[in-house]
């Protein structure tokens, strides 16, 4: 299948060599010239034979509605854009209409699998009518996982962002989960090999998981955090899903617990913040703030 990426970084850079490696023509476009294709937006589109599909993977919010704008201009009937950036779900409704009036489909998918995605694929949460889904499903089918999961059709437009949504908080919870029992099996003075604690979890425990293993990963490079502040940022997505659960009255104390506590690692250096921080660095490459730079500056 052919098929246009806007945005390049990380995760779209990934997603182009996977494509590519799955045998399909992947046309890049990225504002640094290092890294695109084509010279421009226009030229991407002109590369692709009709019906076009053109995947968006840039900044959420006013970055993404300019490069839909700028689609929707370059674009005819019969043509798709997918958002897989990390959209608010209410932005895809208001890009769905935008787009629909110009007979351009579009879709939205929630991705998931950071900086490890271009190895071991890409869990894809998708929206969208299901006719423009399955002209998709080839795209699907090669940047998810390999076996029967990994990529759902979660339902109508902005479901796949709601979905990814979701899917983050859960993980502030449990990220937060590990920062606590790592921060109390450090403060007491009878466990001495606190790392060797978190690895012997990896085999035959309920709590084992990808997460598990990457703070082991964490523990490793640098035992006990040291060189990390205890600072984590908050991508937004947690706060929509708190939003989201006050619109719906659903209770989510353990969430919204974990979105407050990166609040609080604003404040001061926050011991859990290590490894939330050193968390979100091991599974997507998140920038760190280490000890030498804060004391640099």
């Amino acid at each position: 299948m052919q098929i246009g990426l806007v945005g390049l970084g990380k995760m779209g850079g990934n997603m182009r060599e996977r494509l590519r490696t799955a045998g399909h023509t992947v046309v890049g476009y990225d504002t640094n010239p290092e890294l695109t294709d084509v010279p421009s937006l226009a030229e991407l589109v002109d590369r692709l034979d009709r019906p076009r599909a053109v995947w968006v993977m840039v900044p959420a919010g006013g970055p993404t509605q300019q490069v839909i704008d700028r689609l929707a201009s370059l674009l005819k009937h019969d043509d798709i854009v997918v958002d897989g950036g990390n959209s608010r779900w209410t932005d895809d409704e208001k890009h769905a209409k935008e787009l629909a009036a110009r007979g351009i489909g579009f879709v939205d998918a929630g991705v998931s699998g950071g900086v490890w995605g271009l190895e071991h694929g890409y869990a894809l949460m998708v929206g969208g009518d299901r006719e423009h889904v399955e002209r998709l499903k080839p795209v699907f089918e090669a940047l998810k996982p390999e076996g029967p999961y990994g990529y759902v059709h979660a339902g109508k437009v902005g479901a796949g962002h709601f979905a990814k949504m979701v899917h983050n908080g859960i993980e502030y919870a449990m990220m937060q989960a590990y920062a606590e029992g790592w921060e109390l099996l450090e403060k007491v003075h009878s466990v001495d090999n606190v790392r060797e604690v978190f690895r012997s979890w990896q085999d035959g425990t309920v709590i084992r998981s990808w997460l598990l293993d990457l703070a082991v990963n964490a523990l490793d490079e640098d035992e006990h955090l040291e060189k990390l502040r205890g600072y984590a940022e908050d991508s937004g997505e947690g706060r929509w899903t708190v939003e989201a659960a006050i619109d719906n009255a659903v209770p989510l104390p353990a969430i919204t617990a974990a979105l407050f506590a990166r609040f609080a690692s604003r404040q001061d250096d926050s011991p859990q913040m290590k490894m939330v921080a050193a968390l979100r660095n091991q599974f997507g490459g998140h920038a760190i703030e280490t000890v030498d730079t804060v004391k640099k500056a």
